[in-house]
């Protein structure tokens, strides 16, 4: 069995929601501060949104944030296969040097 369901009780954008789940409680609360301030960067800028499209639109912020971090990883991972690949083909040229001699 895993870790027991905690709730906790954060404020979004003025409302205040129970989150629930196995999570340690400060990533929970760092979480939900995260997004308090996403959808408050959103509404300084746009100050006649409605809440649901300030909500909407910081989801939207927050969904590139992601996939551009994805997208940095993957490439980070394959310069690392790269770099891994040139120095294992490396040691089998030096290895087949040594053997022939």
């Amino acid at each position: 069995m895993g870790q027991e369901d905690k709730t906790v009780r954060v404020t979004i954008f003025g409302e205040e929601y129970p989150l629930r789940g196995d999570a340690n409680t400060d990533y929970m609360l760092r979480v939900a501060e995260y997004v308090d301030r996403s959808m408050r960067t959103v509404a300084e800028k746009s100050a006649h949104l409605s809440t649901a499209k300030v909500a909407v639109l910081a989801a939207l912020n927050i969904a590139d944030e992601l996939f551009r971090e994805r997208s940095d990883s993957q490439k980070q991972l394959t310069d690392v296969e790269e770099k891994a690949s040139d120095i294992l083909d490396w040691l089998d040229a030096k290895l087949a040097d040594n053997s022939s001699v």
